[in-house]
């Protein structure tokens, strides 16, 4: 037997046309643009491990036209979706129910369409809770008791904060380059902060190094994407301590500017994580909200990483 049989993800396939028979649950990730999404390939592999009989799909929305877009999508017999940029609000708009972390973020990456007579589509966010998964169970770095400067206060700083303070940090610094949209993320989360004892501050972006440095530095920005790499000035001071965890939200090749830069302010003992963590294992949190059942996020995480690095 081949070693391509033994994937995670390749094996989806065949038990996807074992499943032909069976109606099939609907499921998608929703956005623009969508063609570039890994999230069908993760949700098949959870499926195929799981023995869970579903399909999942990209949902290509027209900015002006998400709502219709969905709708019509839950017309055809869908059960769920993930949504991504820039749809994340609008989703928590279109939401009857929201947990907690949903409300607190203020933004949806997850959406269960229950019926009206169960309380109505349920609308989640998982971003946060993947990212903490990747951080203390991947990476092996337990939060509680650090200092976490998070570069950004846009979406996707919005969408991990909750999780983060959850995890009990000593303290908590949000950097933007407007440093009033970084205030305003603090007092939307303060009383959550307060709750769990975690510090929570603001500032500009370069304030980060007169604070620091840090024992974890999240970058939550869109820089990387866009090609920049760092979003911070270089003021000669470290922002990061020695032995630190740097993540970079986005994954891949795109990552690597940003990641490089914080590998040489940590030195030797440093750690590194791009999104692709984070990514798989927001996927399981929403798989576990859709099926009720969390798959093992290790092997499609592995299977996903040899697969990039190939590309490479």
């Amino acid at each position: 037997m081949s070693a391509a049989s033994h994937s995670p993800i390749a094996s989806a396939a065949s038990a996807a046309s074992a499943a032909s028979a069976a109606p099939l649950d609907r499921y998608a990730v929703a956005g623009n643009p969508v063609a570039h999404s890994r999230s069908p390939e993760i949700h098949a592999a959870f499926a195929a491990q799981t023995a869970q009989t579903l399909v999942y799909e990209r949902l290509l929305c027209p900015l002006d036209d998400f709502e219709a877009t969905i709708r019509g999508f839950v017309a055809a017999g869908a059960r769920g979706c993930n949504v991504t940029v820039p749809f994340k609000f609008e989703a928590f708009n279109l939401a009857q129910r929201l947990t907690p972390r949903a409300r607190l973020a203020g933004a949806v990456n997850t959406l269960r369409f229950d019926a009206a007579a169960d309380g109505g589509w349920l609308g989640d966010n998982t971003d946060g809770a993947g990212l903490v998964a990747d951080i203390e169970r991947n990476a092996a770095r337990p939060l509680r008791g650090l200092r976490v400067l998070l570069i950004g206060a846009g979406g996707a700083s919005a969408g991990v904060l909750g999780s983060l303070i959850s995890a009990r940090p000593a303290e908590i610094r949000i950097v933007n380059r407007s440093p009033d949209k970084a205030r305003a993320l603090v007092d939307s989360h303060r009383a959550w902060a307060d709750e769990h004892g975690v510090a929570l501050s603001a500032g500009a972006l370069d304030d980060a190094a007169p604070k620091g440095p840090h024992e974890v530095l999240i970058n939550g920005t869109s820089a990387s994407l866009s090609g920049a790499g760092v979003p911070l000035p270089d003021t000669g001071a470290p922002v990061l301590a020695p032995g630190g965890l740097a993540v970079d939200m986005m994954y891949g090749p795109s990552a690597a500017v940003f990641l490089d830069w914080a590998d040489a302010q940590s030195g030797p003992g440093g750690a590194r994580r791009d999104g692709l963590g984070m990514l798989v294992e927001q996927a399981a949190e929403a798989f576990l909200v859709w099926r009720g059942v969390r798959p093992d996020s290790a092997p499609v995480l592995a299977e996903l990483r040899r697969k990039l690095e190939s590309a490479a």
